[in-house]
């Protein structure tokens, strides 16, 4: 059993904590501007999105979600742990332009988007601090397809310093240090900005009982998964056991076992079963049964 931290045991790379500091405006804007090489006036964070702690949501969302004066949507993630990440991208960008779509706002004046992922991990083990992407023609790479969308990887394990400028550097070694490190010199204003916006979130009474809710519901939640899965196992084992009594007759048929599949309770899996289990053929069990 994972003994749970406290709020004062976290890092930067603790999703709560780096949602909690990123929820802070000027936090993000300048997170922004150091990833994307370019200047934001002024950001928005959407605190409802960033910090989500609400009983009916199935699946606790920890992304910071911010737009800036042009209209500019972000999505900001922390990762820290490597998995497939090119679709969940794809995902968040649908999910900007689907929550403007629905606003009323025409296709054509859909704002750029940005998703920015934070690993500590290399996700395309080239050794890059940062990946931009880049839509091109497949018949003509040096041909920009633009459509306002924006994905950026940055990677806490990236050895190409002498490409990158050195504030990210100072940034990213920052993000993937211990908690005793992580309060350490590495002379950076930015850096030392997050510093002083951790001490106080972590001195924050109100803080500190919204995060020991929020670890409540995951708890809750990680619990009620494993219920779920130790049922959907159990329905999937009397299934393949009915198919094995019946196939002592022959070929269960197709149409038969995706009836038999449809079947989610267990205590009616369990009457199939012991019919499986008295029948002398599978016709003679199709007929003692309602399938």
């Amino acid at each position: 059993m994972t003994e749970r931290r406290t709020l004062r045991e976290l890092t930067l790379k603790d999703n709560f904590l780096f949602a909690a500091v990123m929820s802070e405006p000027e936090n993000c804007k300048q997170l922004l501007e150091l990833t994307l090489g370019m200047a934001v006036d002024h950001v928005e964070v959407d605190t409802e999105k960033s910090i989500v702690y609400h009983p009916q949501y199935k699946g606790i969302r920890l992304d910071v979600f911010a737009r800036d004066g042009n209209g500019t949507r972000f999505n900001v993630e922390m990762q820290v742990a490597g998995q497939p990440l090119e679709r969940r991208c794809r995902y968040y960008h649908s999910q900007m332009d689907m929550d403007l779509l629905l606003s009323g706002v025409p296709y054509g004046e859909l704002p750029d988007s940005y998703v920015v992922f934070l690993c500590d991990f290399d996700p395309f083990l080239l050794g890059k601090y940062r990946y931009t992407v880049k839509h091109v023609f497949a018949e003509d790479g040096s041909f920009r397809y633009e459509d306002g969308s924006h994905t950026v990887f940055l990677s806490t394990k990236g050895k190409n310093g002498e490409e990158v400028p050195e504030s990210l550097v100072r940034f990213l070694k920052f993000l993937s240090a211990g908690e005793t490190e992580s309060t350490g010199n590495f002379g950076d204003d930015y850096v030392r900005r997050l510093q002083c916006s951790i001490r106080r979130i972590k001195s924050d009474r109100e803080m500190g009982e919204r995060y020991m809710l929020l670890e409540e519901m995951l708890k809750d939640e990680r619990a009620e998964g494993l219920v779920e899965g130790r049922t959907q196992g159990r329905i999937e084992g009397a299934q393949e056991m009915i198919f094995e009594l019946l196939s002592l007759y022959g070929e269960v048929p197709a149409d038969l076992r995706k009836r038999i599949r449809s079947v989610q309770d267990t205590a009616a899996l369990g009457q199939l079963l012991k019919m499986a289990a008295q029948v002398k053929s599978i016709s003679e069990f199709e007929s003692v049964t309602d399938l």
